[in-house]
Protein backbone atom coordinates (compact mmCIF):
# COMPACT_ATOMS: atom_id res chain seq x y z
CA UNK A 1 0.00 0.00 0.00
CA UNK A 2 1.63 3.12 -1.17
CA UNK A 3 2.24 5.56 2.12
CA UNK A 4 1.33 9.68 1.68
CA UNK A 5 3.64 11.81 2.41
CA UNK A 6 3.01 15.03 4.72
CA UNK A 7 2.56 17.26 1.52
CA UNK A 8 -0.32 14.96 0.22
CA UNK A 9 -1.88 14.43 3.76
CA UNK A 10 -2.03 18.68 4.02
CA UNK A 11 -4.05 18.55 0.69
CA UNK A 12 -6.04 15.81 1.97
CA UNK A 13 -6.50 17.66 5.12
CA UNK A 14 -7.50 20.70 3.33
CA UNK A 15 -10.05 19.09 1.01
CA UNK A 16 -11.96 17.41 3.81
CA UNK A 17 -12.47 20.60 5.88
CA UNK A 18 -13.60 22.03 2.56
CA UNK A 19 -16.07 19.48 1.95
CA UNK A 20 -17.60 19.84 5.63
CA UNK A 21 -17.56 23.85 5.07
CA UNK A 22 -19.65 23.24 2.28
CA UNK A 23 -22.10 20.80 3.64
CA UNK A 24 -22.58 22.78 6.52
CA UNK A 25 -23.67 26.10 4.46
CA UNK A 26 -25.62 24.05 2.11
CA UNK A 27 -28.05 22.11 5.08
CA UNK A 28 -30.98 24.29 5.72
CA UNK A 29 -33.50 20.66 6.55
CA UNK A 30 -36.39 21.59 8.41
CA UNK A 31 -35.25 24.50 9.95
CA UNK A 32 -34.53 26.46 6.63
CA UNK A 33 -36.58 29.81 7.17
CA UNK A 34 -35.82 31.64 3.96
CA UNK A 35 -36.31 30.61 0.27
CA UNK A 36 -33.11 29.18 -0.76
CA UNK A 37 -31.75 25.60 -1.75
CA UNK A 38 -32.70 22.75 0.53
CA UNK A 39 -31.25 19.75 1.60
CA UNK A 40 -34.56 18.49 1.73
CA UNK A 41 -38.09 19.28 1.50
CA UNK A 42 -40.22 18.69 4.48
CA UNK A 43 -43.50 17.24 3.67
CA UNK A 44 -46.36 18.70 5.03
CA UNK A 45 -50.86 18.38 3.90
CA UNK A 46 -53.58 21.08 3.73
CA UNK A 47 -56.98 20.01 4.04
CA UNK A 48 -59.56 22.25 2.12
CA UNK A 49 -63.15 22.31 2.77
CA UNK A 50 -64.48 21.45 -0.99
CA UNK A 51 -63.18 20.76 -4.06
CA UNK A 52 -61.13 21.85 -6.41
CA UNK A 53 -62.30 25.58 -7.56
CA UNK A 54 -60.90 29.10 -7.66
CA UNK A 55 -61.83 29.39 -4.17
CA UNK A 56 -58.29 27.45 -3.07
CA UNK A 57 -56.45 29.11 -6.33
CA UNK A 58 -53.40 30.54 -4.30
CA UNK A 59 -52.66 27.21 -3.06
CA UNK A 60 -52.51 25.57 -6.54
CA UNK A 61 -50.73 27.98 -7.81
CA UNK A 62 -47.89 28.46 -4.96
CA UNK A 63 -47.40 24.50 -5.85
CA UNK A 64 -47.19 24.76 -9.22
CA UNK A 65 -45.34 28.20 -8.97
CA UNK A 66 -43.01 25.98 -7.02
CA UNK A 67 -43.51 28.74 -4.11
CA UNK A 68 -43.72 26.11 -1.64
CA UNK A 69 -40.31 24.25 -2.75
CA UNK A 70 -38.84 27.64 -2.21
CA UNK A 71 -39.72 27.48 1.56
CA UNK A 72 -38.58 23.88 1.45
CA UNK A 73 -41.82 22.54 1.36
CA UNK A 74 -43.56 19.54 -0.21
CA UNK A 75 -47.15 20.25 -0.21
CA UNK A 76 -49.79 17.96 -0.18
CA UNK A 77 -53.29 19.46 -1.32
CA UNK A 78 -56.73 17.71 -0.32
CA UNK A 79 -59.20 18.62 -1.75
CA UNK A 80 -62.84 18.58 0.58
CA UNK A 81 -66.31 17.13 -0.26
CA UNK A 82 -69.70 17.81 1.99
CA UNK A 83 -68.52 14.66 4.29
CA UNK A 84 -65.23 16.06 4.94
CA UNK A 85 -64.77 18.57 8.05
CA UNK A 86 -61.13 20.31 7.47
CA UNK A 87 -61.00 20.52 11.69
CA UNK A 88 -61.81 17.00 11.87
CA UNK A 89 -59.08 16.22 9.70
CA UNK A 90 -56.49 18.35 11.25
CA UNK A 91 -57.36 17.68 15.10
CA UNK A 92 -57.21 13.74 14.01
CA UNK A 93 -53.29 14.72 12.89
CA UNK A 94 -54.41 13.85 9.29
CA UNK A 95 -52.97 17.54 7.96
CA UNK A 96 -51.19 19.88 9.59
CA UNK A 97 -52.93 22.68 7.78
CA UNK A 98 -56.64 23.57 7.25
CA UNK A 99 -58.97 25.88 5.51
CA UNK A 100 -62.21 26.61 7.38
CA UNK A 101 -64.57 29.63 7.80
CA UNK A 102 -63.78 31.40 10.90
CA UNK A 103 -66.88 30.52 13.66
CA UNK A 104 -66.96 26.64 12.06
CA UNK A 105 -63.12 26.41 13.50
CA UNK A 106 -64.48 27.97 16.97
CA UNK A 107 -67.11 25.84 17.18
CA UNK A 108 -65.06 22.91 17.01
CA UNK A 109 -62.38 24.13 19.20
CA UNK A 110 -65.18 25.21 22.00
CA UNK A 111 -66.00 20.97 21.59
CA UNK A 112 -62.49 20.01 22.14
CA UNK A 113 -60.35 20.49 18.90
CA UNK A 114 -57.36 22.66 20.53
CA UNK A 115 -57.53 24.56 16.92
CA UNK A 116 -55.15 27.83 16.26
CA UNK A 117 -56.13 30.47 13.73
CA UNK A 118 -52.97 31.47 11.96
CA UNK A 119 -53.81 33.81 8.86
CA UNK A 120 -56.91 35.31 8.30
CA UNK A 121 -57.20 34.98 3.96
CA UNK A 122 -60.73 36.26 3.36
CA UNK A 123 -60.82 39.72 4.60
CA UNK A 124 -64.76 39.58 4.69
CA UNK A 125 -67.98 37.43 3.72
CA UNK A 126 -69.00 35.80 0.48
CA UNK A 127 -72.51 35.01 1.92
CA UNK A 128 -75.79 36.66 0.06
CA UNK A 129 -79.50 35.45 -0.01
CA UNK A 130 -80.68 35.41 -2.79
CA UNK A 131 -84.85 36.06 -4.53
CA UNK A 132 -86.43 36.63 -7.32
CA UNK A 133 -86.93 40.30 -7.83
CA UNK A 134 -90.58 39.98 -8.61
CA UNK A 135 -90.97 38.70 -4.72
CA UNK A 136 -90.97 42.16 -3.80
CA UNK A 137 -88.32 41.63 -0.53
CA UNK A 138 -86.86 44.59 0.56
CA UNK A 139 -85.55 44.02 4.44
CA UNK A 140 -84.37 40.42 6.22
CA UNK A 141 -87.70 41.42 7.99
CA UNK A 142 -89.87 40.33 4.99
CA UNK A 143 -88.48 37.09 4.52
CA UNK A 144 -91.20 36.18 7.62
CA UNK A 145 -93.52 33.41 6.83
CA UNK A 146 -91.29 32.33 3.79
CA UNK A 147 -89.32 29.42 2.55
CA UNK A 148 -85.58 30.45 3.13
CA UNK A 149 -82.68 27.92 2.06
CA UNK A 150 -79.31 27.16 3.58
CA UNK A 151 -76.79 24.70 3.25
CA UNK A 152 -76.42 23.64 6.52
CA UNK A 153 -73.54 21.67 7.96
CA UNK A 154 -72.09 25.51 9.88
CA UNK A 155 -73.54 27.74 6.90
CA UNK A 156 -76.37 28.50 8.45
CA UNK A 157 -75.28 30.61 10.80
CA UNK A 158 -75.46 33.69 8.99
CA UNK A 159 -78.70 33.03 7.45
CA UNK A 160 -79.94 32.20 11.83
CA UNK A 161 -78.17 35.43 13.00
CA UNK A 162 -80.00 37.45 10.09
CA UNK A 163 -83.56 36.20 10.83
CA UNK A 164 -82.88 36.58 14.70
CA UNK A 165 -81.77 39.47 13.82
CA UNK A 166 -85.34 40.69 12.50
CA UNK A 167 -87.15 39.13 14.81
CA UNK A 168 -87.73 35.90 13.46
CA UNK A 169 -87.03 32.60 15.08
CA UNK A 170 -85.54 30.09 12.46
CA UNK A 171 -86.10 27.17 14.66
CA UNK A 172 -89.81 28.23 14.77
CA UNK A 173 -91.58 26.65 11.65
CA UNK A 174 -94.66 29.11 12.45
CA UNK A 175 -92.18 32.21 11.82
CA UNK A 176 -90.19 31.18 9.08
CA UNK A 177 -89.87 27.63 6.81
CA UNK A 178 -85.78 26.58 6.95
CA UNK A 179 -84.94 23.93 3.56
CA UNK A 180 -82.39 22.15 3.20
CA UNK A 181 -81.08 23.38 0.25
CA UNK A 182 -78.49 21.61 -2.22
CA UNK A 183 -75.10 23.42 -3.42
CA UNK A 184 -76.61 24.89 -6.27
CA UNK A 185 -79.10 27.23 -7.13
CA UNK A 186 -81.92 24.32 -8.75
CA UNK A 187 -84.44 24.74 -5.86
CA UNK A 188 -85.11 28.92 -6.60
CA UNK A 189 -84.82 28.44 -10.19
CA UNK A 190 -87.74 26.34 -9.65
CA UNK A 191 -89.28 28.35 -7.37
CA UNK A 192 -89.87 25.76 -4.63
CA UNK A 193 -87.75 27.98 -2.05
CA UNK A 194 -88.47 32.02 -1.98
CA UNK A 195 -84.54 32.94 -0.94
CA UNK A 196 -81.26 30.65 -1.31
CA UNK A 197 -78.24 31.15 0.38
CA UNK A 198 -75.38 31.84 -1.91
CA UNK A 199 -71.54 32.48 -2.18
CA UNK A 200 -70.88 35.36 -4.53
CA UNK A 201 -67.96 33.63 -5.87
CA UNK A 202 -69.97 30.12 -7.01
CA UNK A 203 -73.61 30.16 -6.32
CA UNK A 204 -74.62 33.52 -7.50
CA UNK A 205 -72.90 32.65 -10.55
CA UNK A 206 -74.71 29.68 -11.51
CA UNK A 207 -77.48 31.61 -11.68
CA UNK A 208 -76.25 34.34 -14.15
CA UNK A 209 -74.85 31.46 -15.99
CA UNK A 210 -78.61 30.18 -16.04
CA UNK A 211 -80.88 30.71 -19.01
CA UNK A 212 -84.16 32.20 -18.63
CA UNK A 213 -86.44 29.99 -20.16
CA UNK A 214 -88.91 33.04 -21.39
CA UNK A 215 -86.23 34.99 -23.04
CA UNK A 216 -84.27 32.41 -24.31
CA UNK A 217 -81.18 34.40 -22.76
CA UNK A 218 -79.27 34.17 -19.66
CA UNK A 219 -80.40 35.58 -16.42
CA UNK A 220 -79.25 39.07 -15.25
CA UNK A 221 -78.39 40.36 -12.21
CA UNK A 222 -81.64 42.64 -11.87
CA UNK A 223 -83.86 39.47 -12.37
CA UNK A 224 -82.79 39.14 -8.56
CA UNK A 225 -83.12 40.92 -5.36
CA UNK A 226 -79.33 39.99 -3.26
CA UNK A 227 -79.09 40.54 0.65
CA UNK A 228 -75.21 40.58 1.23
CA UNK A 229 -74.15 39.76 4.71
CA UNK A 230 -72.16 42.25 5.01
CA UNK A 231 -74.62 45.04 4.30
CA UNK A 232 -77.30 43.34 6.53
CA UNK A 233 -74.78 43.33 9.28
CA UNK A 234 -74.21 39.53 10.41
CA UNK A 235 -71.27 38.97 8.16
CA UNK A 236 -68.91 36.17 9.79
CA UNK A 237 -65.00 35.58 8.62
CA UNK A 238 -64.80 32.91 6.10
CA UNK A 239 -61.23 31.24 5.06
CA UNK A 240 -58.31 31.55 7.51
CA UNK A 241 -55.64 28.72 7.66
CA UNK A 242 -55.35 26.82 10.62
CA UNK A 243 -53.23 24.28 13.06
CA UNK A 244 -53.44 22.29 15.92
CA UNK A 245 -52.40 24.36 18.94
CA UNK A 246 -50.14 21.09 20.26
CA UNK A 247 -48.47 20.81 16.57
CA UNK A 248 -47.32 24.27 16.62
CA UNK A 249 -45.78 23.91 19.80
CA UNK A 250 -43.99 21.30 18.99
CA UNK A 251 -40.03 22.49 18.11
CA UNK A 252 -39.72 23.60 14.57
CA UNK A 253 -43.14 23.77 13.75
CA UNK A 254 -43.99 27.45 13.90
CA UNK A 255 -40.69 27.96 11.62
CA UNK A 256 -42.48 25.67 9.02
CA UNK A 257 -45.75 27.39 9.92
CA UNK A 258 -44.37 31.03 8.72
CA UNK A 259 -42.81 29.18 6.19
CA UNK A 260 -46.37 27.65 4.22
CA UNK A 261 -47.54 30.87 4.80
CA UNK A 262 -45.27 33.13 2.79
CA UNK A 263 -45.54 30.68 0.25
CA UNK A 264 -49.04 30.51 0.12
CA UNK A 265 -49.17 34.39 0.49
CA UNK A 266 -47.09 34.30 -2.55
CA UNK A 267 -49.31 32.28 -4.33
CA UNK A 268 -52.29 34.51 -3.41
CA UNK A 269 -50.15 37.49 -4.66
CA UNK A 270 -49.28 35.35 -7.98
CA UNK A 271 -53.06 35.07 -8.73
CA UNK A 272 -54.32 38.71 -8.40
CA UNK A 273 -51.24 40.20 -10.54
CA UNK A 274 -51.27 36.84 -13.04
CA UNK A 275 -55.10 36.25 -13.37
CA UNK A 276 -55.33 34.51 -16.54
CA UNK A 277 -52.39 32.09 -16.00
CA UNK A 278 -53.88 31.42 -12.54
CA UNK A 279 -57.48 30.02 -13.78
CA UNK A 280 -54.95 28.00 -15.81
CA UNK A 281 -53.82 26.28 -12.93
CA UNK A 282 -56.86 25.99 -10.82
CA UNK A 283 -58.36 24.17 -14.66
CA UNK A 284 -54.90 21.74 -14.99
CA UNK A 285 -56.45 20.31 -11.08
CA UNK A 286 -59.60 19.39 -12.63
CA UNK A 287 -62.26 21.62 -11.06
CA UNK A 288 -65.86 20.40 -11.49
CA UNK A 289 -67.36 23.39 -13.63
CA UNK A 290 -65.93 25.59 -16.64
CA UNK A 291 -63.53 27.78 -17.15
CA UNK A 292 -65.99 30.51 -17.38
CA UNK A 293 -67.17 29.99 -13.82
CA UNK A 294 -63.43 29.17 -12.53
CA UNK A 295 -62.78 32.68 -13.92
CA UNK A 296 -65.96 34.57 -12.37
CA UNK A 297 -64.87 32.94 -8.96
CA UNK A 298 -61.19 33.68 -8.83
CA UNK A 299 -62.36 37.60 -9.31
CA UNK A 300 -64.62 37.31 -7.01
CA UNK A 301 -62.22 35.55 -4.31
CA UNK A 302 -59.43 38.19 -5.10
CA UNK A 303 -62.26 40.75 -4.48
CA UNK A 304 -62.88 38.95 -0.78
CA UNK A 305 -58.65 38.91 -0.16
CA UNK A 306 -57.65 42.12 -1.06
CA UNK A 307 -57.18 44.49 -0.26
CA UNK A 308 -56.01 43.50 2.94
CA UNK A 309 -55.04 46.76 4.60
CA UNK A 310 -52.46 45.27 6.98
CA UNK A 311 -51.31 42.61 4.79
CA UNK A 312 -52.36 39.59 3.68
CA UNK A 313 -53.54 36.58 6.52
CA UNK A 314 -53.08 39.43 9.03
CA UNK A 315 -56.37 39.49 11.36
CA UNK A 316 -58.46 42.47 11.16
CA UNK A 317 -59.70 42.51 15.28
CA UNK A 318 -62.57 44.38 14.87
CA UNK A 319 -63.92 41.80 12.15
CA UNK A 320 -63.07 39.27 13.92
CA UNK A 321 -64.67 40.43 17.15
CA UNK A 322 -67.51 40.86 14.73
CA UNK A 323 -67.73 37.34 14.00
CA UNK A 324 -67.19 36.26 17.81
CA UNK A 325 -69.80 37.97 18.75
CA UNK A 326 -72.44 36.93 16.38
CA UNK A 327 -71.05 33.31 17.55
CA UNK A 328 -71.94 33.74 20.69
CA UNK A 329 -75.03 36.26 20.30
CA UNK A 330 -76.63 33.39 18.64
CA UNK A 331 -75.12 30.24 19.54
CA UNK A 332 -72.68 29.47 17.30
CA UNK A 333 -70.49 29.44 20.49
CA UNK A 334 -71.65 29.42 24.12
CA UNK A 335 -68.14 32.03 24.84
CA UNK A 336 -65.90 34.25 23.36
CA UNK A 337 -62.77 31.76 22.78
CA UNK A 338 -59.65 32.55 24.53
CA UNK A 339 -56.39 33.97 23.30
CA UNK A 340 -55.47 30.99 22.17
CA UNK A 341 -57.66 30.71 19.47
CA UNK A 342 -55.63 33.14 17.48
CA UNK A 343 -51.87 34.08 16.59
CA UNK A 344 -51.46 37.02 14.20
CA UNK A 345 -47.53 36.77 14.68
CA UNK A 346 -46.66 33.92 12.27
CA UNK A 347 -48.42 36.06 9.22
CA UNK A 348 -46.61 39.21 10.39
CA UNK A 349 -43.55 37.29 10.63
CA UNK A 350 -43.82 35.69 7.11
CA UNK A 351 -44.78 38.88 5.12
CA UNK A 352 -41.16 40.46 6.69
CA UNK A 353 -39.64 38.26 4.08
CA UNK A 354 -42.50 39.00 1.71
CA UNK A 355 -41.50 40.94 -1.40
CA UNK A 356 -44.26 42.72 -3.13
CA UNK A 357 -47.52 44.14 -3.00
CA UNK A 358 -48.85 42.52 0.01
CA UNK A 359 -51.74 44.64 0.88
CA UNK A 360 -53.82 45.11 -2.98
CA UNK A 361 -54.59 48.98 -2.18
CA UNK A 362 -55.43 49.59 -5.27
CA UNK A 363 -57.04 46.57 -6.32
CA UNK A 364 -60.14 46.71 -8.86
CA UNK A 365 -62.71 43.75 -9.93
CA UNK A 366 -61.81 42.85 -13.45
CA UNK A 367 -64.58 42.76 -16.18
CA UNK A 368 -65.64 39.05 -16.00
CA UNK A 369 -67.90 37.78 -18.96
CA UNK A 370 -70.60 35.56 -17.74
CA UNK A 371 -70.89 32.59 -19.86
CA UNK A 372 -73.66 30.20 -20.31
CA UNK A 373 -73.26 26.73 -17.72
CA UNK A 374 -69.99 28.77 -16.83
CA UNK A 375 -67.88 26.70 -19.50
Amino acid sequence: MKVLNWKSLILLFGLILVMALVAACSSGGEEETASGDCESLTPVTIQLQWVTQSQFAGYYAAKEQGFYADECLDVTIKEGAVEIVPQQVVAAGQAEFGVAWVPKMLASREQGANLVNIAQIFQRSGTLQVAWADAGYETVEDWAGQRVGTWGFGNEWEVFAALRQAGIEPNDPNQVTIVQQPFDMSLLLNREIDLAQAEIYNEYAQLLEATNPETGNLYQPEDFKVFDYNDVGTAMLQDHVFVRGDWLSQAGNEDIAVRFLRATFRGWMFCRDNFDACVNIVLDNGPTLGEGHMRWQLNEINALIWPSPQGIGVMDNDLYQQTVDISVDFGVISQAPDAAALRTDLAQKALEGLEGDTTGANYQRLDVEVTPGGE
